[in-house]
């Protein structure tokens, strides 16, 4: 039976999947994106934090402009 367009399509996708990650980069990549995950989450949490404290800031002197009137 001959193999449909879609088939070798998707043949030729695993194979490309199989070769690159079997590559030094696609392994390096993987090895630092595990080691710098926890600077990343950490990174994250003190921008959200910070984005959190000066909307506060922002919004309790738009409140404070406008007299009390402001949501």
């Amino acid at each position: 039976m001959s193999e449909t367009k879609e088939d070798r399509i998707a043949r030729r996708h695993r194979e490309r999947d199989e070769q690159m990650k079997g590559s030094a980069g696609y392994q390096t990549f993987n090895v630092m994106f595990i080691l710098a995950y926890p600077f990343i989450a950490v990174f994250t949490f003190i921008m959200s934090a910070l984005l959190s404290i000066f909307s506060g800031i922002s919004r309790a002197a738009a409140w404070i402009v406008s007299g009390g009137k402001s949501k």
